[in-house]
């Protein structure tokens, strides 16, 4: 009888919120991987971990020292970059499921090591999705994600009772439901694929009929002369991504045969993202093919900024930006709002001065506390095409 070798690839895991302990309870059951350590900040208990506590550690190096991959799940750029950049003085590559730190960051460390988002949220689905429909032969207008709600400014009172009855923590439900998630995520699809938005904030086209959602953000692209990264809101659609394309005309009619249509826009779609269950196999596609499914581009030209939801007093601070009470995020073109701060550096920052409801947050209105993103962040800015020189004041 012949043995059967089969390589186990050791996967540390940073992060120990709903992606890192779900992804930890995945990998436990499979025959081709093994965890190697699971980096946490957090203090005592932690709650549904689903595996043992000794994979368990506060020390980066075990984890480093011990895996062949690493997977970066915490939605906390100024800790993330560090951790990441640490993984590469190992020669450790790296899966993100971190669209957060990629639009701050992700330039940046690409040029320093192996570094791809995972499929299974939006982007790495987006970036999945448009490989096939290019092997097709079509031609991609519109890269969408699909919002069933958004509240831009939701009270606190309503957060924590989200957050408690979905088992999420703050600052995921509310980043879900203020629309700054959404804004990070196209943003990564924007600069990863390499296409524009339409205007600060996107467009958001709301709907009943996704189809009809899907085709007229197809038409303001084409009218545009752009491929847009955008968003429909609709309770009836999937919670997954589509690309409204066109085709050769000559082939409407086979086309039309498999239900899609009439032409000339065409929707396609997965009608879910799975998050955490996809990221194994991004995993293999790394170490086994190196395949590099998305990143945020060599020189991006969108960015996420900071909006006050409030009035912002000098003399206060904002404890978290992404998920936070004081601001949300919106898509800017970098070329457009060249001073504004990234809301993923907005970690225990000081305000300088009064900042109006609706106002973008610039580095002339906060003191933001030096770390390895903000030097990233400034060092992308320095060699984007998309940005002024000497574009920060500090």
């Amino acid at each position: 009888m012949k043995n059967h070798f089969v390589k186990l690839f050791r996967v540390g895991i940073v992060g120990t919120g709903g992606i890192g302990r779900g992804l930890a309870k995945l990998i436990v059951r499979r025959p081709d991987m093994v965890i190697s350590k699971i980096l946490t900040r957090r203090k005592g208990v932690i709650e549904d971990l689903g595996v043992d506590r000794e994979y368990l550690t506060h020390e980066p190096e075990r984890v480093m020292e011990s895996s062949d991959v690493i997977v970066v799940s915490t939605g906390d750029p100024v800790y993330s970059t560090k951790i990441i950049d640490m993984a590469f003085t190992f020669g450790v590559p790296v899966v993100t499921m971190d669209a957060d730190t990629q639009v701050v960051s992700g330039s940046w460390l690409s040029k320093r090591g192996v570094i791809t988002e995972a499929n299974g949220d939006q982007p790495g689905c987006l970036a999945a999705l448009n490989k096939e429909v290019l092997q097709m032969g079509f031609k991609p207008l519109v890269y969408g994600n699909i919002k069933g709600f958004l509240n831009r400014s939701p009270s606190l009172e309503d957060m924590l009772y989200w957050a408690q009855k979905q088992g999420y923590s703050l600052s995921s439900v509310t980043s879900f439901t203020d629309g700054t998630k959404l804004q990070i995520e196209q943003a990564m699809v924007a600069n990863g694929l390499g296409v524009d938005i339409a205007r600060q904030g996107l467009i958001g086209y709301e709907t009943n009929d996704f189809e009809k959602g899907a085709f007229a953000l197809g038409e303001e692209a084409r009218r545009r002369g752009k491929v847009l990264s955008d968003y429909i809101i609709s309770k009836e659609a999937p919670p997954g991504v589509f690309i409204t394309a066109t085709h050769q005309e000559d082939l409407a009619p086979e086309l039309m045969t498999y239900k899609l249509g009439k032409g000339p826009f065409y929707l396609l779609y997965k009608p879910m993202h799975l998050c955490f269950f996809e990221i194994p196999n991004s995993i293999l596609n790394l170490l086994c093919n190196g395949e590099i499914l998305l990143d945020n581009g060599d020189f991006p030209t969108v960015s996420v900024a900071a909006i006050a939801k409030k009035r912002l007093v000098a003399g206060s601070r904002i404890v978290k930006g992404i998920g936070g009470m004081e601001v949300r995020g919106e898509a800017v073109k970098i070329e457009e709002a060249a001073y504004h701060v990234p809301i993923g550096l907005l970690n225990e920052v000081h305000i300088k001065r009064d900042i109006e409801p609706g106002q973008v947050v610039t580095f002339d209105d906060v003191d933001v506390p030096d770390s390895l993103a903000l030097t990233a962040w400034m060092q992308t800015l320095e060699e984007s095409e998309a940005a002024p020189k000497a574009v920060v004041k500090r």
